[in-house]
């Protein structure tokens, strides 16, 4: 049997040559971009864009799939395309080693957009990136100061609560006219008692989970399984 027999049997082939001919392009490779990444190559997605400007941490370790002892100091995109290729190494990867804001430019037409960016400013011009070039996508809204998977949902933006990431986005979005999209979030109530005042506290059993959110979304889009797919 085949690495995909499994996805193979639950899909079948049609759908299986579609996720391996699909591109997605990940925006942040770190807590729920490894989580997403990882999915999307075990199930078969065939080309990848990976977008991150930062190395692996100690820090990382916690709550980052590609954040190893081997690995700090490395940069992230370099650490998840070599895993990538581990996995399957027929897979295409195009790793970037860049910061993606309002002045980035990049001359790919990817399927499927995921966005693990931290960065408000560089979320919301991935966003209008996607727009412009009629390109599906998903975001991630706040996995930090979270402890409990179970309340993390898909909603359109417009339809968030609780999480203040998604406030502030969704005030930005509405004054800008930017369309409204889907999301992954979560409506557990932040735990403001952990933080130390520059980072906040998380759990790789919420980041991960945010990240495999994300990849079924993306799955479910490139193989039209979600009549909800896209941005409204």
């Amino acid at each position: 049997m085949d690495r995909l027999h499994r996805t193979r049997l639950l899909f079948g082939d049609s759908a299986i040559e579609k996720l391996r001919k699909s591109t997605v392009m990940v925006v942040g490779c770190g807590a729920v971009g490894s989580f997403a990444i990882e999915a999307l190559a075990r199930a078969g997605v065939g080309n990848f864009i990976l977008i991150d400007s930062d190395k692996i941490e100690e820090s990382n370790i916690n709550r980052q799939l590609f954040a190893l002892d081997s690995t700090i100091g490395l940069y992230k995109v370099d650490v998840a395309a070599a895993r990538i290729f581990d996995i399957n190494s027929s897979i295409k990867v195009v790793s970037l080693r860049m910061f993606f804001d309002k002045n980035t430019n990049v001359f790919f037409q990817p399927d499927f957009v995921i966005d693990a960016i931290d960065t408000v400013d560089s979320k919301i011009a991935l966003y209008k990136w996607c727009l412009e070039r009629d390109i599906k996508f998903v975001s991630s809204m706040g996995a930090a100061r979270k402890k409990d998977p179970a309340q993390i949902k898909q909603a359109k933006l417009s339809k968030t609560t609780v999480c203040p990431l998604a406030a502030k986005i969704r005030k930005i979005v509405r004054d800008e006219h930017i369309p409204d999209f889907d999301v992954i979030y979560s409506v557990e109530k932040p735990d403001k008692n952990i933080e130390d005042g520059k980072t906040f506290g998380s759990l790789i059993t919420v980041t991960g989970t945010f990240g495999l959110f994300m990849a079924n979304y993306a799955i479910n889009c490139i193989l039209n399984y979600s009549a909800s797919c896209g941005n409204v």
